[in-house]
């Protein structure tokens, strides 16, 4: 695995020369990075399945009840909590700022304690385990670095392929990540520092094979619940015109207060509580509330998807549904592209429940080309003009298209004919 995690690293680091974001992520349609933010909704939830099959297993039938109960509850408490904002009158501002940014802290915080109060402190109960002494935590290993020089030659190289296979899921997983946490909705100034974010999680990915622990990488739905945490209101003069003249009009525009404070404390705040006096703290922290915060992330990722919208089209009565653009004719495309959508993320899930599962970065990646060579002879472009755009650029291929055809028909308007001869022969 160390050598997987350096090759990956120096493959990261190769992307970031070569600039990979800009002939890479610019073919990308958001018809793949829905499906893939779905994919990672689902993993998610299934995590949190996991860690109550698991506290099923360990613990007693009313323990197990109480796991399902904190489960929940710390999904529902901080889902509630994330909509402070809106709760105006009630409370200051502040204070329903705070609880909406800190909605899964105070959550997990609440439930971390409930398990301590009257009867339910005789249950028992599943605990993350922690480290009590600084040393590696496997009892098969008595130094922290992996001694990965010592790996036969042959076994190097094919360790390449999983290498390459990691860094097809890492790039992927991070562009993904800061197109959605930098798109319009978010009114970001500052240029995104694609390259400089790939060689930082190159080098990440590096010294974790050498520790011999699991690279950290995944950041849906982190990034966005981010952006969504700093988001704010501010005053913006509009130059508009107003019966030939011009006039300057103030409105209220949400947008990300960008700082990099929030996210060197917070990588600070991990430093300490991997420290041993303060893991004694995180082994508190049941995994029924682990189990909680996976639902958490897996809703707040799933709720801001367009295919859960569209989805629920499928369940509205025609009568009911909003009206399209008159270029699109009816639904029914729209609700097949939906349900394809749907059915190759469940196939791509049921991959990764596979011994196949470390190629399924692979089946994200082969979606661009169809979408781009198949999907266009499956549906109208009207319609897919409608779901699908560019995931990092404006437009549509579509557009592009038009753009394209356009641009050879003026080329062939304006080139000199002979006598009857027609465009077509030119």
């Amino acid at each position: 695995m160390a050598w997987s995690l350096i090759h990956a690293g120096w493959m990261h680091l190769l992307l970031a020369l070569i600039n990979a974001h800009d002939w890479t992520m610019r073919y990308v349609t958001t018809f793949s990075t829905e499906v893939f933010s779905l994919l990672n909704s689902i993993i998610y939830f299934h995590k949190a399945v996991q860690e109550l099959e698991r506290a099923h297993d360990n613990l007693s039938f009313a323990a197990f009840l109480y796991a399902i109960i904190g489960a929940i509850g710390t999904m529902l408490v901080a889902i509630f909590l994330s909509t402070a904002e809106k709760w105006k009158p009630l409370l200051h501002r502040y204070v329903r700022m705070g609880l909406a940014e800190y909605a899964a802290a105070i959550s997990i915080v609440i439930f971390i304690g409930m398990p301590h109060v009257v009867e339910l402190a005789s249950l028992d109960r599943s605990t993350l385990h922690v480290s009590t002494t600084f040393k590696p935590s496997s009892p098969d290993r008595s130094q922290f670095f992996v001694q990965f020089w010592q790996l036969p030659v042959g076994w190097i190289f094919a360790a390449i392929i999983p290498g390459f296979i990691i860094t097809v899921l890492f790039f992927f997983d991070h562009e993904v990540s800061s197109i959605i946490c930098t798109n319009d909705r978010y009114g970001t100034k500052k240029p995104s520092g694609f390259a400089w974010d790939i060689v930082l999680l190159g080098t990440t990915t590096v010294l974790c094979g050498i520790l011999g622990i699991p690279p950290a990488n995944g950041l849906l739905p982190q990034a966005p619940l981010h952006s969504e945490s700093l988001l704010h209101t501010e005053k913006e003069e509009i130059l508009i015109s107003v019966d030939g003249e011009e006039k300057v009009e103030h409105r209220d525009v949400r947008r990300v207060h960008e700082q990099r404070w929030s996210a060197f404390l917070h990588a600070g705040a991990i430093l300490v509580f991997v420290s041993p006096p303060f893991q004694h703290v995180l082994g508190l922290t049941p995994t029924s509330v682990l189990a909680g915060l996976f639902m958490f992330m897996g809703e707040q990722s799933l709720s801001v998807n367009p295919i859960l919208y569209r989805f629920f089209y499928l369940l509205t009565p025609p009568s009911e549904l909003p009206k399209l653009p008159a270029d699109v004719k009816s639904y029914r495309g729209v609700h097949l592209y939906t349900v394809v959508q749907v059915v190759i993320t469940i196939v791509i899930f049921i991959v990764t429940l596979t011994k196949a599962a470390p190629a399924f970065p692979v089946l994200i990646i082969i979606l661009v080309p169809i979408r781009l060579l198949l999907m266009n002879r499956l549906w109208d472009r009207e319609t897919l003009r409608f779901v699908d755009a560019w995931a990092c650029r404006k437009g549509t291929p579509e557009d592009d298209k038009d753009l394209l055809a356009g641009e050879v028909n003026e080329k062939v308007g304006s080139t000199p004919r002979l006598p009857g001869e027609t465009i077509k022969d030119v």
